[in-house]
């Protein structure tokens, strides 16, 4: 699935502050796709305010290097195969059904790629774009090999055709962020699957504001107006934001999102809070 938009790769990494040799190698993928993940966050603020995000190719690269925004999984993962195309990576576009540690059916409503690296055995698994603890670095293709990355853990298991993606969740040992096949998905699945997920009136996106900065040892979320930090030492921050001039402050000065003055957010619904956990992407 290749596109005729001619990607300027300078701006895209000077926007994640990547300097690397451009060369289709394992080192070229590992480092640019942590600086992806440090550098551009994750967020769904379009989708609050009521947009549809574009996944055009000219519109991803406006919106994410040019604009100084981020998004969420369907605009980082097809921005960041484009950038990998380019560099002479082979990239197939795949999608996953997020699990949280449920075993309920949910849409496929996740994209990740599978990334073919010259003269490596097998492939890799890349996903700069999970909206809450999702891969720093690429995995391996290749069943129960554990990733250290920062802080954090991960591992790809088999079960029966599936590839599950696990992370270590607190005390519960391995838990299951996601499910997928290797089937290649093309661009109209994701056309379907993002509107779906910034329209669709149960959709976590659509009327929740979640923004996240990642980094090897800390995460900073924000959920409509709830600061959390987690540290690489176990510790724990929550902050009530009071309003959306403290909200905007953030996003702008600490997430380094561009936005205007005068966003206003809707009223975060009232709802009892959940345990801490990871996000759904």
């Amino acid at each position: 699935m290749r596109h005729l938009h001619h990607l300027d790769l300078d701006a895209y990494f000077a926007r994640i502050g990547w300097t690397g040799e451009r060369a289709p190698t394992w080192a070229t993928l590992r480092s640019l796709h942590l600086a992806h993940v440090v550098g551009i966050p994750f967020e769904n603020v379009e989708i609050v305010l009521g947009g549809v995000p574009s996944l055009a190719p000219a519109d991803l690269e406006d919106k994410l290097v040019r604009q100084g925004r981020g998004g969420y999984c369907f605009e980082h993962n097809l921005l960041f195969a484009g950038v990998l195309e380019a560099l002479g990576f082979g990239v197939t576009r795949l999608a996953a059904r997020v699990r949280m540690g449920s075993d309920a059916i949910r849409p496929m409503t996740h994209t990740l790629l599978a990334v073919e690296v010259p003269g490596e055995a097998h492939p890799y698994i890349a996903d700069v774009g999970f909206g809450s603890g999702g891969l720093l670095e690429p995995l391996p293709l290749l069943p129960g090999v554990a990733s250290p990355q920062g802080a954090w853990r991960f591992r790809l298991v088999r079960e029966d055709d599936l590839w599950l993606l696990q992370t270590v969740y607190g005390g519960q040992g391995w838990f299951t962020v996601y499910a997928f096949t290797l089937e290649r998905r093309e661009s109209v699945d994701f056309e379907v699957a993002n509107w779906y997920a910034a329209t669709h009136p149960s959709s976590p996106f659509r009327h929740t504001l979640r923004v996240q900065r990642s980094g090897p040892h800390e995460r900073a979320y924000i959920e409509d107006r709830l600061l959390t930090v987690v540290r690489s030492d176990g510790s724990r921050e929550e902050r009530e934001l009071k309003d959306d001039h403290e909200v905007l402050r953030l996003l702008v000065h600490d997430f380094g999102l561009l936005l205007p003055w005068d966003t206003v957010f809707p009223a975060p619904p009232e709802r009892a809070r959940p345990p801490a956990r990871p996000e759904e992407s």
